[in-house]
Parts: structure tokens; sequence; C-alpha cells
């Protein structure tokens, strides 16, 4: 036995590794830099164990294990990559295929799927299973969200994604064998159920079977050049990827770090509310009202017209006839310097901060 209550000492492909109590065999692979494929698995969700693609050897035990779900223990010898495993895989790959369109050269995730690049990896060029050719019906109900049921893989990501992230429950799974599916809701359209259209279930999918309608068809993750930056919604400082196609922000996703509040997440602002930047209405320059039309003016000519009328107006009514709205758009430092010129310059305690927005 381990001489620390708190460490399981085990063996992955003749590293030492140490762990703690209760962690599943892929985390601690991860963090020794042991690269086993997955599916089905997303950190910071619950393991399901649905794929069977991160099967494991452990030695003595009967069959291979589900190391997104199996606990380490004390003693364990684990090899992650032998011939048996890679068959397997192999197979699991060509059952997950036969029941998957092969429409890659089409697809919106294209170079961007994790069962493509799993098939590559592996080198499914020959699929031994009868291949379903039915189709179901597009979902393309939502302002904002795709779903095909035709490239869905069951893997569950979204289902856990959305109960246990954003707390809706909108999927689940329905029927059983062959039958089986996820649905919206109560089997509704999108459109009809508790959906927030915050995505997170487009950012945990790992084919194209969930997609975001407003960069659809605009180009794939390889045509894209990604900026990581913060959002501008709120303060709460989330961080995301900008993907720019000539220079035209098409899609933002989730910057997924542990350094992060967000982790990955983002709300429906966020993830799709980018399009006010192209906009042939965006303000890109201040106006004032001359004999009742608005003029186009420079910056100065704007702060000198504000500052005279808040003079004015303080002069003639006193400083609380005047009051502040401070933007969530802000940062703390830049509130904080608003705040400070009510109460400080102008002499007033009327401030507000509508966060919103």
């Amino acid at each position: 036995m381990s001489s620390n209550n708190n460490e399981v000492h085990i063996e992955i492909d003749g590293i030492q590794a140490i762990g703690k109590p209760n962690e599943t065999i892929l985390t601690v692979a991860k963090r020794y830099g042991v690269y086993i494929p997955t599916l089905c698995h997303l950190d910071g969700l619950t393991p399901a164990g649905a794929c069977r693609i991160c099967i494991v050897e452990v030695e003595r035990a009967r069959l291979p294990v589900i190391s997104c779900a199996t606990p380490i223990m004390e003693g364990m010898k684990i090899k992650t990559d032998t011939e048996m495993l890679r068959k397997s895989r192999k197979m699991t790959l060509e059952l997950l295929l036969s029941e998957h369109p092969h429409d890659c050269m089409v697809c919106e995730q294209n170079g961007n799927c994790e069962l493509q690049n799993l098939a590559y990896e592996y080198k499914v060029d020959n699929i031994r299973f009868p291949i379903k050719t039915d189709k179901e019906p597009l979902d393309d109900t939502s302002e904002v969200l795709i779903r095909n049921p035709n490239l869905c893989i069951l893997c569950g990501r979204c289902v856990r994604a959305c109960k246990e992230i954003t707390i809706r429950d909108v999927y689940d799974f329905s029927e059983r064998g062959f039958e089986t599916r996820i649905i919206a809701g109560l089997n509704q359209l999108q459109k009809d159920t508790e959906c927030v259209s915050c995505g997170e279930c487009v950012q945990a999918c790992p084919v194209g079977a969930i997609t975001e309608k407003p960069s659809f068809g605009k180009g794939r993750i390889f045509e894209f050049t990604k900026t990581k930056t913060t959002c501008s919604y709120c303060g709460v400082g989330c961080q995301m990827y900008l993907h720019v196609r000539d220079n035209k922000i098409i899609k933002a996703t989730g910057v997924k770090d542990e350094v992060n509040d967000n982790n990955g997440s983002l709300c429906v602002k966020g993830r799709f509310g980018n399009d006010y930047i192209h906009s042939p209405e965006r303000l890109t320059s201040p106006y004032i009202r001359v004999n009742g039309k608005l003029e186009k003016a420079t910056w100065d000519e704007a702060y000198d017209y504000i500052t005279e009328k808040l003079l004015s107006i303080k002069e003639k009514h006193g400083p609380d006839s005047i009051a502040g709205l401070s933007s969530a758009k802000c940062t703390n430092e830049e509130n904080y310097l608003f705040q400070k010129l009510f109460r400080r310059i102008i002499g007033t305690n009327n401030v507000d901060h509508c966060a919103r927005l």
C-alpha cells in the first residue's frame, strides 16, 4: 500500500505516475502526457463511458476498461496503445461511421471533427458493416443553432453540457437500441424548448450534429485567423477566440482554460452577439445636433460640447440635476473613474450602473 493516503501509485506505459484517490486513469494519463483517444469525454463533465474509444489494458484485468470512468488503484499497471486496443478502437470507429454520413467535404466541421480525426489516426479506410442510408430532417428552427440528427454519434456531450454547465436540461436520450437518439425538450423543435441559445452544446459537440447558424457556410476552421480576446458585453471578463476571415468576425468560441473564469463557456451575447461590429448602422464618430439636425463632429468638438452643457446645467440647476448611468461593458477601472467624475468633479451622488445590457 501507499505510504501516503492521498497518493496512489500506478504505472502507465512504463511511466511511474502518482494520482489522487478517485482520480480516473484518463485524468492521470493526461497529467503525465500520455495520450488516450476519446470521443464522449469532455473535461469538466461527468464521465459517461459511452464511446469505448478510451479503453486501456490493466494488468490482471479480464477485459479492457474505460479510462475516462475507471478510478485508479494502487499498483495498477496500464497499457494504452497495444495492438489489441488499436484493433478494438478501429472497430468501434467503423461501427460509428456505419451510421454516420460520409459527406465530410461539405460538412461544417470538416477539419475540426473529432470523429474524422480519429478515423484518420486509425486509418479507417474500409467499413465492414452495413451503412445507414435513411435520413432524418434537420431542425433549423432556432435563431442560432442547426441540429442535424444524422451526424449525431450519441456521445451525450451536449446532454451533459446543457445539464451540468448551463443547468437547462434541454437535451436527453430517447428510445433504445438502434432507435436511440437525442431529442430536444419533449421531442420538440428547438424553438419550442427552453433553450437559451447559449451555444454550449455547439462547443461540446465533437462532430457536426449541432452547428451555428450565423456562421454556417462562411468558412471552416482552417480558413480562420483565431485571436484571443476578452468579451466586451459585461464585466465578468470571459475569454474568447474571435474567428476572422477576410477581416470580418465570423464567430466566437470560448477559451477552455482553468485560468479563465468562464472556462470555455460563453453566454448567448458573447457567442452570437458580435455582428454589430460590421453593421452599417454602427456609429464610428460622434454627432452633435445643430439646428435640429445631427451633424458629424470630431471627438474634441464632442467633448467640448458635453463639458459646456454639463457646466451650464450645473450652474443653473445645481449638481443634483445631473445623473450618470455607467455601463457593464466598461472595465472596473473605467467605472471607477466614471463615478469619481460625477462625485468629485460634478458634485453629485446620482450615479447608477446598468448590467442588463
